[in-house]
């Protein structure tokens, strides 16, 4: 990354995180002088400008979108947006009674069952407060403004997590068995690295090196072992290698059966599934 990157990358966060505080202040009711707003306003216009200016020169020395995207902005934040996108896009999925990523002969099997009644209760929960909030603060207009897109926004992104959830559904596929939970978890395990397949139903989970737990209601119910490691890459882009991954599915049993089959290539006596 050049100089002048570098630069704009310090000034933002810089200059961010101040604009936050800001607005955190605004909200609490305290008294910001005329000169601190305008410059503060000023600052956020010219660093707009400047990020717009250095994204259309990036892409006048060759880089694709993504790569001149990826120069301006750090990873986590990127994938931060990623995530928001996804459970967006997950709200219309689940509202046409699509899918994605089961193409065709695959195989899906769903894991958002269990989390449902938690889920639209906190979402209830949240609705309760947003017309709570809304009555006591009628007389503070711009603070109630503020305070009514927050919790709208709260609303959606609830909604959106358990829409994740759903349209999301693990897929076993030829030769790949691919892990989803919600929009934050996507990981792909080739079939011949699957040497074990269990139903296994804990409801505690020890933090463990190598160990992935992929819990749905605070609950897993298959367990895998692995020939060979995969990376897990976490939402702001760590990476994990992991040998054990343990995940759930509505119907955990159908589910462990058919990854075995696929793993065996039908012959059921290789990889065992665990009875209850």
């Amino acid at each position: 990354m050049s100089g002048p990157l570098r630069a704009l990358r310090a000034v933002a966060y810089a200059v961010l995180p101040a604009e936050l505080l800001l607005t955190a202040c605004l909200v609490g009711g305290v008294t910001v002088p005329l000169p601190v707003l305008a410059a503060a306003e000023a600052a956020i216009v010219l660093l707009l400008a400047a990020e717009v200016f250095a994204y259309l020169r990036l892409r006048r020395g060759g880089r694709t979108r993504r790569e001149a995207v990826a120069e301006l902005a750090p990873a986590p934040v990127l994938r931060l947006v990623g995530h928001e996108l996804r459970l967006m896009r997950s709200l219309f999925l689940w509202v046409g009674r699509r899918r994605d990523g089961v193409g065709p002969g695959d195989r899906s099997f769903g894991h958002a069952r269990d989390q449902a009644a938690l889920m639209y209760g906190f979402t209830f929960v949240c609705v309760v407060e947003t017309v709570a909030v809304s009555y006591l603060l009628m007389d503070w207009p711009a603070v109630h403004a503020v305070l009514l897109v927050v919790d709208l926004y709260t609303v959606l992104f609830l909604l959106g997590l358990q829409a994740a959830s759903v349209t999301r559904p693990h897929v076993l596929s030829s030769d790949t068995l691919r892990l989803r939970q919600a929009g934050h978890v996507d990981l792909r395990i080739p079939l011949d690295r699957i040497a074990d397949v269990r139903y296994e139903l804990l409801f505690t989970h020890e933090q463990q090196d190598g160990v992935l737990d992929l819990k749905v209601a605070a609950q897993t119910s298959v367990t895998l072992e692995l020939s060979e490691p995969v990376t897990h890459v976490g939402l702001l882009g760590r990476e994990k290698p992991v040998r054990t991954v343990r995940v759930h599915a509505d119907d955990a049993r159908a589910f462990a059966e058919a990854l075995r089959e696929a793993v065996n290539g039908g012959r059921a006596a290789e990889v065992p599934v665990t009875p209850a």
